[in-house]
């Protein structure tokens, strides 16, 4: 359900900010584990499964937006669509995970083959990986939020213009 005033919406960030940093620390104790692929692995499960968590925290899941009216659903998809957001009101997969695992490429290559330095590069990807999950699941909050926020000021009677 989406957030009826911008008081809840700040709720929301809040509590999905230290949700992000709570998966954030998941994902570097993975990295410290020098089993080749298990930190991959851990990154793309804490993405897929925080990715949507905040989606639906804010009410933009794939499954809230389909049972929305067509012209608040429409509405909605146009601002995501308008502040960048490929992930806002789309079934978060692991293919979609990985493509977004894809663009981060150099970080992540840096972070499993530094892993292997021992001690320090172990503890070196761990920081890279908190980091990686920090900004990725930040950015996805500030969008939602500003697609809830821009839902919030919606004009009632929008008659499919947005």
């Amino acid at each position: 359900m989406l957030a009826s005033n911008q008081t809840e919406l700040e709720l929301l960030r809040t509590d999905c900010k230290a949700l992000v940093r709570k998966r954030a620390r998941l994902s570097a104790g993975a990295a410290v584990i020098p089993v080749p692929g298990m930190d991959m692995l851990a990154d793309v499960m804490v993405y897929s499964e925080l990715l949507e968590t905040i989606s639906t925290r804010f009410g933009l899941s794939h499954a809230q937006l389909a049972k929305l009216d067509p012209t608040s659903r429409q509405y909605l998809m146009l601002v995501a669509g308008r502040i960048g957001s490929d992930l806002i009101g789309r079934l978060i997969s692991r293919q979609l995970v990985r493509l977004v695992l894809r663009k981060m490429g150099s970080k992540l290559l840096g972070k499993t083959v530094i892993r292997f330095v021992p001690l320090a590069g172990q503890a070196v990807a761990a920081g890279l990986s908190y980091r990686m999950v920090t900004g990725l699941g930040d950015k996805h909050i500030d969008d939602c939020y500003r697609v809830a926020l821009a839902h919030i000021a919606q004009p009632e009677n929008t008659e499919g213009q947005p």
